[in-house]
This record gives structure tokens, sequence and C-alpha cells, in this order.
């Protein structure tokens, strides 16, 4: 199957499965999801749900944050993993945030980047979430899925590559919920142990599921 029909494919089934896919973070602003964003770095958004509410009561806003101190922030995010770093990163961002960007989620990824705990998965996070920009933020259900379905080639072997690849096929229009559609596809059905590829609808095109010979 060339590669151009493979995508047809699998945009074609999620637009129909699944149109308004978005993430399962909760938030109410740009400010709150950075927040999550950031927390949720090897952590289930599970468990960033449960956190956040207090924190956020807290913490309303980019002002608040800016002047609390590391150790406050630790203790409303101490059972999200890695909680003395990220508490760093929490504040050091709001900081960045007022100083340089007058408190306002910056839209480009580069500009994003310049914070701490933002890399360039979070950053393309933001961008594709709250300002609907052509960008594909690469984690591990993005990274595992893709490569399953064939999406992209074996030798994608790092986030960056698997990214490129995702985005020279995929339409700009698609390509913020297409990030959603493989986070889901990775989180419920082609889980990274224990795949439910009986279940899933994608095999009759999945580059892993043929290789198993099923």
């Amino acid at each position: 199957m060339k590669k151009q029909e493979r995508f047809d494919k699998f945009i074609s089934y999620f637009k129909e499965q699944a149109p308004n896919a978005e993430t399962e973070l909760a938030y109410l602003n740009p400010y709150e999801l950075l927040v999550a964003v950031i927390l949720s770095a090897q952590c289930t958004d599970k468990r960033v749900n449960m956190t956040t509410p207090s924190l956020f009561k807290r913490f309303p806003n980019v002002l608040e944050l800016s002047k609390a101190s590391v150790d406050e922030v630790f203790s409303y995010i101490k059972s999200i993993s890695f909680p003395n770093n990220k508490a760093k990163h929490l504040v050091g961002m709001a900081k960045i945030l007022l100083d340089e960007f007058h408190g306002e989620v910056p839209e480009s990824v580069d500009d994003l980047q310049k914070m701490p705990g933002v890399g360039r998965k979070t950053a393309n996070v933001i961008s594709s979430v709250i300002f609907h920009q052509p960008a594909m933020a690469v984690d591990t259900h993005v990274y595992r899925v893709s490569r399953r379905l064939g999406l992209v080639t074996q030798t994608a072997n790092t986030p960056l590559k698997v990214e490129k690849q995702l985005m020279r096929y995929i339409p700009k229009e698609y390509v913020h919920v297409a990030h959603h559609w493989l986070i889901l596809h990775g989180r419920y059905t082609c889980l990274a142990r224990t795949p439910k590829c009986e279940a899933c609808d994608l095999k009759s095109f999945c580059w892993y599921y043929a290789k198993l010979g099923i």
C-alpha cells in the first residue's frame, strides 16, 4: 500500500469516527492548559486533572503563579511525577510569561520553548490546541501508533523524525486534530504492551498487524 493511501484511510476513518477529538486535559484558558501540559509530562491526564483544580484555585492566573514560592507550588503538585522539577518550571514559566509576553501565552512554538518545562512537544500541543496551528506534538502514543500503522517508516526513530514525516502527509487543516486521533487511539486501543488488534478498525491497513501475521 502506498504511503498516501495509508494516510487517506487513516484520515477518512477518524473524520467519521472522531471529527472533534480533543485533549482530555481539563482547562478553561491558555494559561491553565500550559500549566496542565507541563504537569502532564510522564504523567497521566487523569492524575493531572485530579491535581489542577486546587492548584488553579490558589494560583488562578499568571501573576499569582509568578509570585509563588517553589515550595508552595510543590505542595499542590506533589502527587504528580517529578514534582520538584515541575514546581520550579511552573514558577519560572510564569515569570517569563509576565516579563516577556505580558502574561499572554504566545502562539509561536519558538517563543513557547523559551519557558522552562516547555520542550518542543509541549510547545506543539499549545500551538495546536489553543491556536489550531498545524503543529504535531509527538508523545509516546503518537510515536508508537504512527509507526505501527505504517504512517511513518521504521527508520523514523526519534520524535522529530516522526513529526516531520507525519507533517509531510497530513493536510494542514487536519494536523491539530490528527494529533488527538493518534493519542486517543494509542491510549485506548493500540496499547503499548497489549494492543487490542482484534477490536481495532484500522487493522486492514496496519503495518504492525500485518507483521504479526494474524
